[in-house]
């Protein structure tokens, strides 16, 4: 009998696996911008004052905000490969 392997299971298919919020807050950013991004998850931390710090203090007290991000990130990653950029 074997030892079960305490590894967790690579997760290939995964494209939200070793991002982290940083880079997912930076990314939408960078490609909607901050009025962009306020539109379409209309939060204050997008809205008012804008800033990578202040929307990573409100997105990890904030599950349903933090879903939107990461479902708008693979939104935006399907778009760039749609676009081939």
């Amino acid at each position: 009998m074997t030892a079960p392997d305490s590894a967790p299971a690579p997760q290939a298919n995964n494209p939200l696996h070793g991002v982290t919020l940083e880079a997912m807050v930076t990314a939408l950013a960078d490609f909607y911008g901050w009025d962009g991004l306020g539109e379409r998850i209309p939060v204050r931390c997008f809205n008012i004052d804008p800033s990578v710090t202040s929307s990573l203090r409100f997105l990890r007290k904030t599950p349903w905000a933090r879903e939107k991000v990461e479902g708008l990130y693979l939104f935006m990653l399907r778009e760039q490969r749609r676009r081939g950029g």
